[in-house]
């Protein structure tokens, strides 16, 4: 089984891990070009463009104008710095669980494209939605779609064909997602909390039991979607299909 989770916002410098190989990301040169775009940008036009405070920009501007410093590499399963990534608990994972991490989990980044866990990622910040004339006018949705969808497809498919999707749904728009369900058998489970006789999303609780589940089939080498089923965490558990409930 192959596992795609989402990039986070926040990030941070982490060294190499001990026992661990890392490697440069698939679509660099296109990283790259983007990152070369950001740079020219003025303070003031990157907090527009990204929506964010004017200090968050100006951190931005300086990331994007040392995007080639070699010195704040780090493995792209460490420089996310989210809820799911924390739960994921990368650390404190084996030598053995970063190598079959790296053959199974997948990182989707608005910046770099497709990641595998120890590609090795120099901070930045960048939104799906961010529209750039150096990709042709395109969102950064748009822009990746045609490459990643077979990218992600060919991989899974060299594999079982079978992609546990615990991603949120933002980053499907990353994907020809139709595509990827026509060919691939796709599991994405669900985390709800119960109240009375409701069942509620609760994003905190879904990050958490995303990564905390990543974590499970890493660790526990999981190669089956029926598995999953024994998987819980902090009160959810499994009910039907792959749905987690916490009552």
């Amino acid at each position: 089984m192959q596992i795609l989770i989402g990039c986070a916002k926040k990030m941070k410098e982490a060294p190499a891990m001990r026992g661990a190989s890392s490697f440069l990301p698939r679509f660099q040169d296109n990283a790259a070009m983007i990152a070369s775009a950001m740079a020219a940008y003025s303070v003031d036009e990157l907090q527009a463009i990204l929506g964010v405070s004017k200090k968050i920009a100006a951190d931005n501007k300086l990331r994007y104008q040392a995007w080639h410093d070699e010195s704040t590499l780090t493995p792209a399963v460490m420089a996310y710095d989210g809820i799911v990534f924390n739960k994921l608990s990368a650390a404190t994972l084996t030598p053995a669980d970063l190598d079959y991490a790296s053959h199974h989990l997948f990182i989707a980044s608005f910046l770099y494209g497709l990641l595998r866990p120890l590609d090795l990622i120099n901070p930045y910040r960048l939104e799906g939605k961010v529209v750039l004339p150096a990709v042709g006018h395109q969102s950064m949705f748009d822009y990746w779609k045609p490459m990643l969808t077979d990218a992600l497809i060919e991989a899974v498919e060299a594999d079982d064909g079978v992609l546990v999707n615990l991603a949120s749904n933002e980053f499907r728009n990353m994907f020809d997602w139709r595509k990827v369900t026509q060919r691939l058998t796709v599991i994405t489970p669900d985390f709800k909390v119960r109240e009375g006789d409701r069942l509620k999303n609760v994003t905190i609780y879904a990050k958490m039991c995303r990564g905390a589940m990543t974590r499970y089939i890493i660790t526990n080498r999981l190669t089956t979607p029926a598995s999953l089923e024994a998987f819980t965490y902090e009160g959810f558990h499994h009910t039907t299909g792959y749905n987690f409930i916490l009552d």
